[in-house]
């Protein structure tokens, strides 16, 4: 068997702000920082992690918020006004439905039988096994129907 020329990832963000990327078409991580993005390639799997819906919100989510292949590229950087220039990585984002994690704790190797599962998360970016990535996209990607001719 050959193993897969593409790494798979956890990203974490607040909903609002991946819905926003969903939307637009791009990615970004810790606040805008270009060295976490270095890690990613194309074709590269990312799956987001949302804790909350906004940030600095104590509206508690806890649930994978989007899912999505990287495109070819380099990472390039953005001037949103303010000051404020993150860099960011363009993905084709899959139709999600927003997946709640705790159901899916016992099936996903980085959080199995691992009571302090949440602490990887604080760091924005993470590998995760190709199981994992497999896991969290059959929980989350919406599946059309074949229509019928």
């Amino acid at each position: 068997m050959t193993p897969p020329t593409h790494k798979n990832w956890i990203a974490v963000a607040f909903a609002e702000h991946v819905r926003i990327g969903r939307a637009c078409g791009f990615m970004q991580v810790n606040h805008g920082k270009a060295e976490p993005l270095r890690q990613i390639s194309p074709g590269d799997r990312i799956a987001y992690y949302s804790p909350s819906e906004t940030f600095g919100g104590k509206d508690r989510l806890q649930a994978f918020t989007a899912i999505g292949v990287v495109k070819r590229g380099e990472l390039y950087q953005v001037d949103t006004g303010e000051g404020f220039r993150p860099f960011r990585r363009d993905v084709l984002w899959s139709e999600v439905v927003e997946m709640p994690i705790r159901p899916l704790l016992g099936m996903l190797a980085f959080a199995r039988d691992n009571p302090n599962w949440g602490y990887q998360l604080r760091f924005g970016l993470f590998e995760i096994t190709e199981e994992d990535m497999r896991v969290i996209r059959q929980a989350t990607v919406v599946m059309r129907a074949a229509s019928v001719a």
